[in-house]
Formats: structure tokens, sequence, C-alpha cells
């Protein structure tokens, strides 16, 4: 494996077929060319990821995503035009360039343009190497299937190091700027309907689209699962005022972290993993809270949701599943 800051070393990983985790605005992927099966076999195996658990193709531009799909609809395109490049995916009806492998058998692939720079200097780079502007790179979250997502390369040199082969690379481009998975809207009915929640909003897809939301989908998208994001630590969801005099209560192992926002006081005896001072700061913060919390042997991690509104609603969908782990 080698860990590097260039762009143009991941690309050329990428285009001889092996794999590259990349930095993205969401969280760290595990990328690998979407038409290359063999590569994409290796994705699966590396996470020990369900084969019928669908990636995201991460493409330059909605051109090269409109290669990938099908009859997207208006608001679809309206959905393209507001949130790309960004942390936005979008479920649509697969082209024949989306094969099995990708999309989990489905007949939907899911597509998303990624805004951080360097994740798009190897697209680029990428499509020069292998001559198709349209290349794609399915790059699931660069972690072990269920676990807590990797913000930072070190993240994924610490869960991924020892699977990768000599040939993988690691980009290394700073921390994830938003620090929770792309929003993902299916777009394939008459209405779209919100699949994961993001820093793009559910109001913000009412607004782009001037529709409400859809209430059921049959499409199977990452990060649904009602067990997901897990550290090893126990996670509980409890509100601000629930906290006096937990310390020592039965259940609780004797180690417990804290997770909540700034203005949320610790108990004596509790160990405060963050505190971040707004919605945004506690998704940014939240994977490697959750990490920290592992590396101090904490059984327990009590998390003080923010409110659910804006990505708030993203944060306490992923402290839901991490709480449903255990």
């Amino acid at each position: 494996m080698q860990l590097t800051t260039d762009p143009r070393a991941a690309a050329r990983a990428l285009a001889e077929g092996h794999l590259a985790a990349l930095p993205t605005e969401t969280v760290y992927g595990l990328g690998a060319r979407a038409d290359l099966p063999h590569a994409i076999a290796r994705v699966y195996a590396t996470k020990g990821r369900p084969a019928d658990h669908p990636l995201i193709v991460h493409v330059r531009d909605a051109g090269a995503a409109s290669a990938w799909t099908t009859d997207a609809p208006p608001y679809a395109h309206d959905l393209a035009r507001a949130g790309w490049p960004g942390p936005m995916t979008l479920v649509l009806p697969r082209s024949p360039r989306a094969a099995n492998f990708v999309t989990g058998g489905q007949d939907t692939v899911a597509v998303r343009v990624p805004s951080h720079p360097l994740m798009r200097e190897v697209l680029d780079v990428l499509a020069g190497l292998v001559d198709d502007p349209d290349v794609g790179i399915a790059a699931p979250s660069a972690n072990r299937f269920g676990h807590v997502s990797p913000t930072t390369a070190a993240h994924v040199t610490a869960e991924l190091g020892s699977l990768l082969a000599d040939a993988d690379v690691v980009l290394d481009g700073g921390a994830s700027s938003v620090g929770v998975e792309s929003t993902i809207v299916d777009c394939t009915g008459p209405l779209p309907v919100l699949l994961r929640p993001g820093h793009v909003s559910a109001d913000d897809v009412r607004r782009i689209t001037r529709l409400e939301l859809g209430a059921s989908s049959d499409v199977r998208a990452p990060g649904t699962l009602a067990s997901h994001y897990a550290p090893r630590a126990g996670v509980r969801l409890v509100a601000s005022d629930g906290l006096e005099g937990l310390e020592g209560v039965d259940g609780y192992d004797a180690s417990i972290g804290l997770l909540a926002l700034d203005d949320v006081p610790t108990p004596p005896g509790l160990v405060r993993l963050s505190s971040p001072a707004t919605a945004d700061e506690y998704a940014r913060v939240l994977y490697a809270a959750l990490r920290e919390a592992d590396a101090l042997l904490l059984g327990t991690v009590l998390a003080v949701p923010p409110p659910p509104e804006g990505i708030g609603a993203a944060v306490v969908d992923r402290l839901t599943r991490a709480a449903a782990g255990r």
C-alpha cells in the first residue's frame, strides 16, 4: 500500500485495476474503476460487504452521470444542477454501462459528482489515462462493512491498511469537510424519495424540486441497514436532561464517553469525546469521536443528538444506526 498526496498516483492505480482510498467531502471512499468487475470484487472482499449491497458511482459531471443512467425525470435534473458537485447521490434507472456488479443486481444505479478537489483531479486524470470522459469510480466508505466510516487517511490505514495490496494507494486529502455520507435521493418515481439523509436536507430537496417527498421506495441503498456506522463501544442516545447521575448506573460500563453539543455539560466521571458548537461541526467530528471512543477502550458512548433539522437529521440517523449495533 502506498500513502500519497498525489492524485495522479491514485489515478494510475485505478487505471491499472488496483484500489485507491480517496478523499471526498463526505467521507473517504474505497475506490475502484466501476467498469472492472475484478476490481469491484476486491472492494467487496476488502470491506466484507454483501454482494447485493449496491455501490455509488462517482463521476466528473452531470454529462458523465447521464452515461450511467437513463430516463431521468425533470426533477432529477433540477437536483443535479443545484447539488452537483456536492454531497448528494441520485438513484436512477441504469444504462447498459452500469453492470450488476455495481448495482447489486438492481435495475437502478446510484451516481454522484463529488466536490473534493483531489477526488475531482483523480477523476480528470483517470479519464485521460483510460480515454473515457465518462469513467466512473465506485467508492463505498473505506472501512469494514458496518463499521464507522473514515474521515481521514489515518482512519483508512488503521482499519484497512493490512488488507490492501502493495499496488493499492491511499490518497491523503486531509479531513473530510462534511463528515457524514452523501444524501441519497431515489429519482425513479414521480416524486423524489429520501433514502439516506445527509448534508442536503429533505427541505433542500423540496425547495429544489418544488415537490413533496414520496413516502416509500423499493430501492436498496448504501448505509440504510438498521445497524450501521457502529464502533465497538455501545452507543446510547440520551437527552441532555437525562445525563445527571448516569455514571455508575447498572448496565453502563465503568468507562463512559460523552458526545454532545458544547452547551451540554459533562457529568463527573464521563470522558468528553467532543464538544461541537453546531450541527455542522457535530457531523464533521462524529466519526472521529466514535473512533476515539474505541481507541480509549470505552465501553459506552452516550450521545446527545443535535436538533434534527438540516444536517442534524443525518447525525441523528447515523447515531441511531450506530446504537442499533449493540
